[in-house]
């Protein structure tokens, strides 16, 4: 398979060609969810995730910064990270197009407010650690303070559509 050169300019194209690269790279889909100092529930989807340490236990994940939601996710102290399953893409498609999607779904809340859904793969409570410039996106730090882990088959995301994880013989 021939591979072709991305330029790496500010054109609009060359950003799209660039977007569509880094596409390339397979991730599962999680939900962040917190709760606003005025106690308003606020959720969204996100790619960009990873775990950073074990001791202490570290993750981090990225938003953008144009996202209508940054500002209550650069803000909070308390947030919950929730790893979705492959039967859960209503939930991250619910968190795209809204930040309170909460109507349908099994949650419950923390002492801090934040919501927790029921039923993904893995839920990690976090408090803000950090948070680093990195561009048009930022970079937060959580400190885990619990996590939980369920069963089943992750939601996977790759050139901008959901994949089906397929496991080897």
């Amino acid at each position: 398979m021939a591979m072709r050169p991305v330029p790496l300019t500010s054109e609009p194209d060359a950003q799209r060609a660039l977007r569509s690269a880094f596409g390339q790279f397979g991730t599962g889909v999680c939900v962040i969810t917190t709760c606003t100092p005025e106690q308003q529930l606020v959720g969204i989807t996100a790619n960009s995730f990873s775990s950073v340490s074990l001791d202490p236990p570290l993750v981090l994940w990225c938003p953008a910064k144009s996202a209508r939601r940054f500002e209550c996710y650069s803000e909070a102290q308390h947030y919950a990270v929730h790893v979705l399953a492959s039967d859960q893409a209503h939930i991250a498609n619910g968190f795209v197009r809204e930040a309170n999607a909460f109507a349908d779904l099994d949650f419950t809340q923390n002492a801090h407010g934040v919501p927790l859904l029921e039923g993904c793969l893995a839920r990690f409570e976090c408090e803000m650690d950090a948070l680093h410039d990195a561009g048009d996106h930022a970079i937060i730090v959580g400190r885990v303070h619990a996590a939980h882990i369920g069963d089943g088959t992750p939601l996977m995301f790759q050139s901008g559509a959901y994949k089906e994880f397929a496991s080897q013989p």
